[in-house]
């Protein structure tokens, strides 16, 4: 959840004639056309407030106060109406924020910055935006994203640079993991993308995230994005993977979600059951087609994706801590993915499934070894009554 912000002489000054934040938008709305003109109450403190009333008339009132309207009035409205808009707010035409042109920067954009860490082995990571304030230090946003369930905390914090490089240090010393700066625009779309998987009933736990996302970035959230590994490392994308790659630990460690290929594995497991003895070339060869059904299914549509992103964001992480080699290696995959290459064709993509798929089957088989067995055979339960009743007699 954010920290409560410092409240502004002019906010507290319209709170006191009458403004309660947290009442219903009609409510607000009303309330604020009433004050708007009043003595003591500013046309900044409205426009403020407007901008965190979810509806269409807060919208309407905004676009009515920017006619005329100029200075630093006109940039709290637009500030406004920007962040309605990230709530999904319909903004009118003639006051629709436009985005910025491919390849242009606002200045504002110009001062981000972001901090990513490593992917850990459960799918999840640390992303920072960072961005100055006019009063010194920084305002940070903190996410905690996990791959396959969205956003687990988001928070923005007010804090000095010193505070910032301070706790950079603490957390990579704690997690023996290198934190990389990252281009903000990734980050965004990380921590954006995280945010439309994260479940419905987790939202309301997290807070409301597209206004914290606001008070840094006035753009709307993205819905897409092309990943600058693909700029950065062209040429090494261009080349096959290596089957060296699966012993780097980012990708051995990796675990692709347990209800996506235990299908495979029990699959895999009963090839050699049935009333037909099967030889262990026919069991080879069945256990091969699973093995081409699990590579189509796990490698496409949204399993697919997941996948890709992986891929990137490793490659990503690879080349800027010196691991330049594995870092194309990654890339290629990566290519693959988003190419539609044939990856069942793929030596890399084959190994890499099947690895998977065999870690799976080996901690499903420790498990059962290790289980305490509830049906015993009748020799079994013989020789325990036994051991029962000797037990007895000595006591």
């Amino acid at each position: 959840m954010a920290h409560p912000k410092k409240i502004d002489s002019e906010d507290l000054k319209l709170r006191e004639a009458g403004f309660d934040p947290a009442c219903t938008a009609a409510d607000a709305l009303k309330t604020l056309r009433d004050l708007r003109g009043n003595a003591g109450v500013s046309d900044l403190a409205v426009a403020r407030a407007l901008g965190g009333v979810a509806d269409a008339g807060a919208a309407a009132m905004l676009t009515e106060m920017e006619s005329g309207a100029s200075g630093a009035l006109r940039r709290e409205i637009r500030r406004a109406l920007f962040r309605l808009k990230a709530r999904g707010i319909e903004i009118p035409h003639s006051a629709e924020p436009a985005a910025p042109n491919a390849g242009a920067v606002s200045p504002a954009a110009e001062e981000l910055s972001a901090v990513l860490s490593p992917i850990d082995a459960e799918g999840a990571r640390i992303v920072w935006i960072v961005r100055p304030r006019s009063q010194g230090g920084v305002l940070r946003m903190q996410a905690l994203v996990f791959e396959d369930e969205g956003l687990g905390i988001v928070r923005n914090t007010g804090m000095t640079r010193r505070e910032l490089k301070a706790e950079r240090e603490e957390l990579q010393a704690r997690a023996h993991m290198k934190f990389i700066d990252a281009d903000w625009r990734l980050a965004d779309f990380i921590v954006c993308e995280a945010w439309r998987y994260t479940p419905e009933d987790r939202r309301a736990q997290i807070g409301d995230f597209l206004l914290m996302r606001a008070e840094l970035i006035g753009s709307p959230p993205p819905t897409n994005f092309v990943h600058p590994m693909y700029r950065e490392l062209e040429a090494e994308a261009a080349v096959e993977p290596s089957l060296e790659l699966l012993k780097e630990p980012e990708i051995s460690q990796w675990r692709l979600p347990k209800a996506a290929i235990a299908p495979f594995v029990e699959e895999i497991g009963r090839a050699g059951e049935g009333t037909i003895v099967l030889s262990p070339i026919q069991q080879q060869e069945r256990a091969n087609i699973v093995l081409e059904r699990a590579i189509a299914s796990l490698l496409s549509g949204d399993s697919g994706m997941r996948i890709r992103r992986r891929f990137e964001e490793i490659a990503y992480y690879f080349a800027r801590v010196g691991r330049r080699t594995q870092a194309g290696w990654a890339a290629g995959a990566a290519k693959r993915l988003r190419d539609n290459a044939d990856a069942a064709r793929s030596l890399f993509f084959q190994a890499f499934i099947r690895a998977q798929l065999g870690t799976l089957a080996a901690a499903e088989q420790q498990k059962r070894e290790e289980e305490p067995r509830l049906i015993m055979t009748p020799a079994e339960a013989i020789a325990a009554q036994r051991e029962r009743e000797r037990r007895s007699r000595r006591g």
